[in-house]
C-alpha cells in the first residue's frame, strides 16, 4: 500500500492509529495489514490532501464528513475552501521569496559587470522587500 499511495508504512500506521482511517483488517496467520480496493482508493485520497499539507485532524474531518454523505456537503467545501486559501497564501510568499532572490542574482550580475548604478537601484529594491519577507515565517 506504501508504493501505490506514496506514503510510508510508518505513515499508514500513523493514520490507523490516530483514527484518519479506520483499523485495518489483517491476515489470519501473518497479523499484516490487508488492505481493500476501498481501503486503497481512500489512501489515495488521503495521500492527495496530505500533499496539499491539509492537518492530520482536518483530514479525519474530511473523512468522516465523507462517511455523512451529501449532509455534509458544506462542511466538506468549507474545509477545502479553507485549504485553498492556505495554499494560495503560500503561493504569495513564494512569490516574494522569488521576487527577493530573482533581485539579488540580477545585483549581483550587475555587481560583477562593474554597473554600480543597477547594482544600487536593485538593492533599493531589495530593501523594498524586506519588510515582506519579514512577514513570511
Amino acid at each position: 500500500m506504501a508504493a501505490l499511495t506514496g506514503l510510508p508504512a510508518s505513515t499508514l500506521r500513523y493514520y490507523e492509529s490516530v483514527g484518519v482511517i479506520a483499523p485495518v483488517a489483517r491476515g489470519e496467520s501473518s497479523r499484516h495489514r490487508v488492505y481493500t480496493d476501498a481501503d486503497m482508493n481512500l489512501l489515495i485520497g488521503i495521500a492527495c490532501l496530505a500533499a496539499t499539507g491539509m492537518s492530520v485532524n482536518d483530514m479525519r474531518s474530511y473523512v468522516e464528513n465523507g462517511q455523512r454523505g451529501p449532509a455534509a456537503a458544506e462542511r466538506q467545501i468549507a474545509l477545502l475552501d479553507e485549504r485553498a486559501e492556505r495554499l494560495a497564501e503560500e503561493a504569495r510568499l513564494v512569490r516574494v521569496r522569488r521576487k527577493y532572490v530573482d533581485l539579488k542574482i540580477a545585483y549581483w550580475r550587475a555587481v560583477a559587470a562593474g554597473d554600480e548604478t543597477e547594482a544600487e537601484r536593485l538593492a533599493e529594491d531589495a530593501r523594498s522587500l524586506v519588510k515582506r519577507l519579514r512577514l513570511v515565517k
